[in-house]
């Protein structure tokens, strides 16, 4: 009899652990942390933009990546979108930057987040002179295996 009830109790333990964890897997992601990992990843760009780090755009841009900023004729794909962030690193520096979010929407591994920034590059000619400017950007994210990445990218100075 003690066989029998602890073997019942094996029994059930194991299916509620089964259960839990198909329930587990079918429950969606919570939205308002993947909004949050949405935003912190679009700041680590910036960050990494600002510091002179190049890697960002390897891990973070999606090799089908496809950005038209406002100063561009058409949209870029990753590799332009590389060359020409080494020109403009050539020219000027960003000394600082200030985002603010105003929406990030997430459907199932698809984000789209709208938001403003203010930004200082310091021109590495001999004047070294500073110029701010404001703008939008709205970034299109997808989930991978390796996190969120970028896809595409609309925006750029309102100046």
């Amino acid at each position: 009899m003690k066989i029998y009830s602890a073997f019942n109790t094996i029994l059930t333990s194991v299916f509620l652990l089964a259960a839990g964890s198909v329930l587990a897997q079918a429950t969606p992601a919570n939205p308002v942390d993947d909004q949050a990992d949405v935003w912190a990843l679009i700041e680590a760009q910036w960050s990494a933009e600002a510091k002179g780090d190049k890697k960002w755009m390897d891990q973070l841009l999606t090799d089908d990546f496809s950005g038209w900023g406002k100063e561009s004729p058409a949209p870029r794909g990753k590799a332009s979108t590389k060359m020409w962030d080494r020109l403009n690193d050539e020219v000027s520096q960003m000394v600082a930057h200030e985002l603010y979010p105003l929406s990030i929407v997430v459907h199932d591994d698809i984000a789209i987040a709208h938001y403003l920034f203010t930004s200082a590059n310091k021109s590495k000619s001999k004047d070294g002179k500073i110029e701010t400017s404001n703008g939008r950007y709205t970034d299109i994210l997808v989930r991978t295996d390796e996190g969120w990445k970028f896809i595409a990218w609309s925006g750029g100075s309102d100046d």
